[in-house]
């Protein structure tokens, strides 16, 4: 067996493991630090636990995402874009790859063995959630980004779990309600790609008609997430966190416009990567997350 490829040079393979590997895509695991900054606890020891949590879904996630490329390798080399990937451009070897995936799950699961059980027992959750994705659910259409929504909303409650903050049921709703939206933006935004001779997502359960659809029921997604938000601004909760939480209904409006925004980049076929990994990139979603900052700030 052949770990690595001779073939190539070890500077190429490098940068070629790192594009692997996914890394700008631990921009995702970053969630693991909001329901940290929402209870306002932001002590060293908090961060710390949060900041481990943050390792052990990168080390997860990246394992997933090598897990992912061996099992779709034919599919991506027919791909015209997915074909540069490491893995179906051979670039890396499969078999490194097969030996790649268990390192990175044990190494996820060893960063955990400093945290609490129930932070253990969501990793372990998730090795098993996204490996059944990326073996099979993904072909389930609506199913998939159910999922995909669901792993979003796992890091979220992972990271409730690993820094011992309070559990709010406000936050598991919106972040259930806005990332069922940036999963279905996820598959608008693949369909949109598709090339003309193509019916279909290959190994997806998606088809071309299905666009508007999906259009539809994320938009609809992400608009539930302003409602649940709106709706927490009128609970007896925020009266305990917030001095002026009369200010955080400015909030609502922001978040309209960026959900919005979102899906009309998607329609304009400007979203051809993952819709979080987008906004990182996206000079508005600062101006917008740093608004809000300065709210969620002087309201406190």
């Amino acid at each position: 067996m052949t770990v690595v490829n001779l073939e190539v040079p070890v500077r190429l393979q490098a940068f070629a493991l790192l594009r692997a590997l996914r890394v700008h895509q631990w921009v995702k695991n970053l969630l693991v630090f909001v329901p940290v900054l929402l209870d306002h606890r932001l002590q060293l020891p908090v961060l710390a636990r949060a900041g481990l949590a943050f390792a052990a879904f990168c080390c997860a996630a990246s394992g997933g995402y090598v897990l992912n490329d061996l099992l779709d390798l034919e599919a991506d080399r027919k791909h015209s874009v997915k074909r540069h990937r490491p893995f179906a451009a051979n670039l890396l070897s499969r078999s490194f790859g097969v030996v790649l995936v268990p390192l990175l799950f044990a190494a996820a699961l060893l960063c955990s063995l400093w945290l609490s059980p129930r932070f253990l027992a969501l990793l372990g959750l998730y090795l098993v959630l996204t490996t059944a994705y990326s073996v099979y659910l993904k072909r389930v259409a609506v199913l998939d980004v159910i999922l995909l929504a669901g792993l979003y909303t796992l890091r979220v409650l992972a990271g409730v779990a690993a820094s011992h903050v309070r559990f709010s049921t406000w936050l598991l709703a919106f972040s259930m309600f806005l990332f069922l939206s940036l999963a279905f933006l996820k598959r608008y935004a693949e369909l949109r790609e598709l090339p003309a001779a193509a019916e279909g997502l290959a190994r997806r359960g998606y088809i071309r008609g299905d666009r508007e659809w999906l259009g539809s029921m994320g938009g609809s997604s992400g608009y539930l997430s302003v409602l649940v938000l709106a709706l927490y601004i009128s609970s007896e909760q925020v009266v305990a966190l917030y001095g002026t939480p009369l200010l955080l209904w400015l909030i609502c409006p922001l978040l309209l416009f960026w959900v919005s925004r979102m899906w009309m980049l998607g329609h304009r076929g400007r979203m051809n990567q993952d819709p979080i990994v987008a906004a990182v990139r996206d000079p508005a979603s600062y101006v917008i997350g740093a608004i809000v900052a300065l709210i969620l700030y002087v309201a406190t």
